[in-house]
């Protein structure tokens, strides 16, 4: 294994053609050069993974990286192979560096840089002014939405974490009459803790009866009744990578369900697995959201379902892709994806089925196969 490849699993991380691939894209955006230090952007780029640091990437493939006096023996074993500059304004140094090595076009990240950081990157330029900042949008964004062997191992790995850290739960009973939602959230985290995750992957949602009709609530203090739907949506986190996924229950068992309950959890279902079959290489974003959307309005809840319909995941819980209605995106093969249609009725409750599938060039993987079952 060479000093640019990182072992992870079975597959090694190539950092070094993943800077090159970034720039190939330096041409087409009119860039010399981008120095990048969003954190996550610097990881997948570099490997480091402390709080503090940026790369420059060069439109030859070369590139440099600066953090500060906290993390050089980390970003040494982290990224050996990368000239160092130790500076705590990271970017700042950076830039100075490219505009003294007589770098024209110098691209930034517009989307993860401020005002103020901006200001401080162009005084660093040289003076005589041969060095113009450019703005770039998403380039490392769509180099990350198609993972590679190494990602989707790790993928699979935090998804089995969170996937047996439910199943224990369901199993000992703990989601019963007279709990809390609370009182469940944490017993998973635990659980996902004890199963070997570094942290969830994002504030855990258990909510139960009316709460269930808010895509996004929490988990609070409410006690769960008997006939309560209640909606768990749950990640866990590991070597920088995340999990997704969703089900919602009947308090009580299947017995305790109301018909209303039942149709709209069956909506839903039939919702999801039409959404999962049309995840396949080639398909518009738009037409996965469609096939969802398709079957609860028909079944006339449309105005129940309140959000698009999933995105991808990986080092960020919500990446790219997205499938929504107005996408211009087409998924790929070697894409995540989480599949997630909801009816959501107010004073009601509500229904959410979550699944994480990977895009192969046959039928979509689901790396979340728990039961779909009341």
């Amino acid at each position: 294994m060479s000093a640019t490849e990182h072992a992870t699993g079975p597959h090694t991380i190539d950092y070094v053609g993943r800077r090159a691939r970034l720039a190939e894209q330096l041409d087409a955006v009119g860039c010399d050069a981008i120095v990048i230090d969003h954190p996550v952007h610097v990881r997948w780029l570099t490997g480091f993974t402390g709080s503090n640091g940026a790369v420059l990437v060069n439109a030859d493939g070369s590139a440099m990286v600066s953090t500060d006096g906290r993390y050089t023996t980390q970003i040494g074993v982290q990224a050996p192979e990368l000239e160092l500059h130790v500076s705590r304004t990271c970017a700042v140094e950076l830039a100075g560096r490219a505009s003294a090595a007589g770098v024209g076009r110098l691209g930034f990240e517009a989307a993860h840089v401020s005002v103020a950081a901006m200001r401080r990157i162009g005084a660093a330029l040289d003076s005589d002014g041969r060095t113009e900042l450019v703005e770039t949008a998403d380039l490392v964004e769509k180099l990350r939405a198609v993972k590679d062997d190494a990602e989707l191992d790790a993928l699979r790995e935090v998804a089995a974490i969170a996937v047996k850290a439910f199943e224990d739960l369901v199993a000992s009973g703990a989601i019963a009459a007279g709990t809390t939602e609370r009182a469940i959230a944490a017993d998973l985290e635990h659980r996902m803790r004890l199963g070997g995750a570094d942290g969830i992957a994002f504030d855990t949602i258990v909510a139960s009866g009316p709460n269930s009709a808010k895509p996004h609530a929490g988990a609070e203090d409410r006690v769960l009744c008997d006939g309560d739907l209640i909606t768990i949506d749950f990640g866990a986190s590991k070597n920088g990578y995340h999990s997704d996924k969703t089900r919602t229950l009947v308090v009580g068992g299947s017995e305790a369900a109301d018909d209303f309950a039942r149709e709209i959890y069956s909506t839903v279902l039939r919702a999801q697995l039409a959404g999962i079959e049309a995840a396949r290489p080639g398909t518009p974003l738009a037409d996965v959201d469609r096939a969802c959307r398709e079957v609860i309005v028909a079944a006339g809840h449309g105005e129940y379902f309140v959000h698009s319909t999933g995105h991808g995941i990986g080092l960020d819980v919500h990446e790219a892709p997205f499938a929504s209605s107005r996408s211009q995106e087409t998924l790929a093969t070697g894409m995540t994806l989480t599949i997630e249609p909801g009816i959501y009725v107010p004073g009601f409750g509500g229904v959410r089925i979550e699944d994480t599938v990977i895009v192969t060039d046959g039928e979509p993987e689901i790396i979340t196969p728990l039961p779909k079952t009341v």
